[in-house]
């Protein structure tokens, strides 16, 4: 059994999509999933499966969900090896406590070092750089509200990606490491 963590975009937010983590919990066993648990409403599921093939996992849970929930379900899967290479490649910059600082999970559909050309940062407010699967964002609060990351949900890349923050992302690594694998 391999242990993943299931990002899902879009549900609690704004009050669309709303999913009680209790029934997604139930939905991700009805699967077949094991030792699921999820972590805040925004979509993190923690898992066990035999399966290896991600892509056949993401479409799998995206079917069910679709069908039970009735949305458009998009799903970001990462296994415990990618997250904890995700941390440990956080920037330097993740420990400034006056920046704001953001995990950007991609699809497999954009996952490339090519996805910096596309946008156009303010280097003197904002850091944006890649590592396999994400992006690094962060951003100087005072001038949070003039970077150009602020606006990625009206990007078209938007729709092939996820952001958490990075004490999300760190407490889920936390939650994978209390498990046993």
């Amino acid at each position: 059994m391999k242990q993943y963590v299931a990002f899902l975009r879009g549900i609690n937010v704004g009050g669309n999509n709303i999913i009680k983590m209790e029934t997604l919990r139930g939905e991700f066993e009805r699967i077949g999933y094991q030792s699921v648990r999820t972590y805040i409403q925004s979509g993190n599921v923690i898992f066990h499966t035999a399966v290896i093939d991600k892509n056949k996992i993401e479409i799998e849970i995206e079917k069910a969900l679709s069908t039970k929930y009735d949305y458009k379900a998009k799903v970001l899967v990462r296994s415990k090896n990618e997250m904890e290479n995700t941390v440990a490649h956080f920037p330097k910059i993740f420990s400034d406590p006056n920046w704001k600082h953001n995990v950007i999970f991609l699809s497999s559909t954009i996952n490339s070092k090519d996805i910096l050309t596309k946008f156009d940062i303010k280097k003197e407010i904002e850091q944006l750089s890649y590592f396999n699967g994400v992006l690094y964002w962060s951003a100087n609060m005072a001038s949070i509200t003039r970077s150009v990351m602020i606006k990625l949900s009206a990007r078209k890349e938007y729709k092939e990606m996820t952001v958490r923050n990075v004490n999300t992302t760190n407490k889920i690594l936390a939650m994978m490491n209390d498990s046993n694998e």
